[in-house]
């Protein structure tokens, strides 16, 4: 599981079976530091995040079982919306 910040949206006009009712998202991967770590990535929108939210995402098999129906090829899903992120250490 990883931060990213939705950067943008994808449009596709045509997706494979199982995919059309997920929107697809334009992300960037955050660091520890909060800063963009890393290369953009697409990503399966699960739960109606939207352009500028911090979200936690999930790669490989994990993004695939995300989806209903489980196993379609996505490599990247967005899991859930951050509301507030405390980044100090107790």
């Amino acid at each position: 599981m990883f931060l990213a910040r939705v950067v943008g949206n994808v449009v596709a006009n045509r997706k494979y079976e199982g995919t059309e009712g997920f929107k697809l998202m334009l992300i960037q991967p955050l660091g520890d530091d909060q800063q963009p770590k890393g290369v953009r990535q697409v990503a399966v929108d699960t739960v109606r995040a939207g352009e500028g939210d911090v979200v936690t995402c999930v790669g490989s098999r994990e993004a695939a079982l995300a989806c209903n129906p489980t196993f379609v090829p996505v490599d990247c899903a967005i899991i859930g919306i951050i509301d507030e992120l405390d980044t100090s250490e107790a």
